[in-house]
């Protein structure tokens, strides 16, 4: 418990994570606490099939657009489009809350209601792509997604919470109202967070570079097929989210009997399971393995939902939903962290766009899909049948999972910290250094061994773990290289010969990375790059 602590007092106590995770609290209140007003404003226009509906309009116009718009989060400051997206969500949300109150005909509530989702479908692969450039370290990037967990569970047993209270008192439009202010609240809170860029910006983009840009994100996921099966498997997972969304309404009115308030309650219990799951997930932190509790989180959430079907009780359904949400949170954490272990750092937010539009898709699916069941074999068919959904697809795809994890080094904290004290790498956010941890080979050289020679193709980067090593040119000595320092960059920055021999004069211990990946960590990060350029531009020998 109090390794847990300190992971979340790390994180407490860095301003720009604190700030980042308030918002984010302040955003998943508002998304919770909103969804289950238009619910149940639905709900009680035409019971599950018109719930459904209102999810499906909502939902696909902001699955289809999500992953394209979430270039933006790789083109443009981070930080800048953070708060663009919190504060047109805000705008949305408010202009619903006055359509709901002014009793506004049924198509103008949805377009606002609509506006409000396709803003939050850009706020979190924001919210996740701007988390590596503000985390320090590996570890610090697990715990910031880890409290991230527990602010946004925090927030789905508020805001739901909060949301069937104000039901119970006034309406959906004073639900809105309410999560508006907040969401405003959070936008002025990451307002002057930072870029948290790693592209260039300031130049201009013909029409064509905006499309393939856009696409970016598919066309990696197309060539890595591992990392793309790991984002269908996580928004597997929604399509049972987006089921329970419409479940939540049904168990409460058709199934338990209650007032259409305990839609808020069930919801909200799911959130207190996730909200444990969450403090569980921080024990994740520097875990070499992370497709098991993938897996176990994934059974975990289908399998109470299951349960909560084959024996339906007032006193027992807020348990089992708390319990899904544990495993859902679980599963979160763990396919979060691994998903930004594996992609692209140049690419994260389209990846995690990618993934946010499949989940609201799936969401979509999984509320029209419980909606057709309900209303042909019950509501207690339905919790049978979409339980078992994301279990059934964890299982197929554990094998293919399985295999990230086996080629993925677990970070080791002290070629970490030896990485970070490399003027080069220091700058690079933590995904990138483990995708460099992963690559790195350590190699033990005797003295008077020649590591690289004059002329030759340049093929690897250096660095000096223990000992030392003469540089000469054209057989004259030129300086000497010891621990901590590094050789190689000229010639793969360049794209030139070796511009002069290393030869060990001690015995030494080496970590050796090649050509590719030095040049994929070093030129996708503008800071890294420019530092590498300085450094290469030093060390070229004086024109003859």
């Amino acid at each position: 418990m109090r390794g847990r602590l300190r992971v979340v007092g790390k994180v407490a106590r860095d301003p720009k994570l604190l700030r980042l995770v308030l918002a984010f609290f302040g955003f998943t209140m508002a998304e919770w606490g909103t969804w289950v007003a238009i619910l149940v404003y639905a709900y009680d226009r035409g019971g599950a099939s018109s719930a459904g509906a209102v999810a499906a309009i909502q939902l696909i116009p902001a699955g289809i657009i999500a992953p394209f718009g979430a270039f933006a989060g790789d083109r443009f400051p981070r930080g800048r489009v953070l708060f663009s997206c919190y504060l047109a969500l805000a705008i949305a949300l408010g202009a619903t809350a006055a359509a709901l109150g002014a009793d506004a005909p049924f198509a103008v509530t949805m377009l606002f209601a609509t506006a409000a989702v396709v803003s939050m479908a850009f706020a979190r692969p924001t919210h996740h792509a701007l988390l590596p450039s503000v985390a320090e370290d590996p570890e610090e990037l697990t715990a910031a997604n880890a409290v991230s967990s527990l602010a946004e569970n925090a927030g789905i047993v508020v805001g739901p919470l909060l949301s069937g209270l104000i039901l119970s008192a006034v309406g959906p439009a004073e639900v809105f109202g309410v999560f508006a202010a907040v969401t405003l609240a959070g936008a002025l809170l990451v307002a002057r967070l930072g870029s948290g860029a790693t592209v260039r910006h300031g130049e201009r983009m013909r029409a064509r570079d905006v499309v393939r840009g856009s696409i970016g994100g598919f066309t990696y996921l197309a060539h890595d097929r591992h990392v793309g099966l790991l984002v269908l498997v996580l928004a597997g997972g929604f399509v049972l989210s987006g089921a329970l969304d419409v479940l939540y309404v049904a168990v409460a009115i058709s199934l338990l009997h209650q007032a259409s308030g305990w839609a808020g309650f069930l919801s909200s219990a799911a959130g207190v399971g996730g909200l444990v799951g969450a403090a569980l997930a921080v024990s994740l932190v520097g875990r070499r393995r992370l497709v098991p509790p993938l897996g176990g989180g994934t059974l975990v959430f289908g399998g109470s939902v299951v349960a909560v079907g084959a024996a339906p009780a007032a006193a027992t359904a807020p348990v089992l939903f708390g319990l899904s949400g544990v495993g859902a949170s679980i599963a979160t954490v763990s396919g979060q962290t691994l998903l930004q272990r594996s992609a692209p750092e140049h690419l994260l937010s389209r990846v995690f766009g990618i993934l946010e539009g499949s989940s609201m898709l799936a969401l979509a699916l999984g509320s029209v899909g419980a909606s057709v069941v309900i209303e042909a074999f019950g509501v207690r068919a339905a919790l049978l049948a979409v339980g078992a959904v994301a279990p059934v697809v964890m299982l197929a795809a554990w094998r293919p999972l399985a295999a990230i994890d086996r080629a993925a080094a677990a970070p080791d904290a002290e070629t970490v910290a030896f990485l970070r004290r490399m003027p080069i790498f220091a700058p690079l956010p933590p995904p990138a250094i483990e995708r460099i941890l992963a690559r790195l080979t350590r190699l033990s050289v005797p003295a008077g061994e020649v590591l690289i020679r004059e002329g030759d193709v340049g093929d690897r980067f250096l660095m000096i773990v223990d000992g030392e090593a003469e540089v000469t040119r054209d057989g004259r000595h030129v300086t000497d290289r010891a621990a901590g320092d590094h050789v190689g960059e000229v010639a793969l920055l360049r794209d030139v010969p070796r511009t002069a021999t290393l030869t060990a004069t001690t015995p030494m211990t080496l970590l050796v990375l090649d050509r590719d990946t030095f040049l994929e960590a070093v030129t996708g990060h503008p800071q890294s790059h420019a530092r590498a350029e300085e450094i290469a531009e030093e060390r070229m020998p004086p024109s003859s």
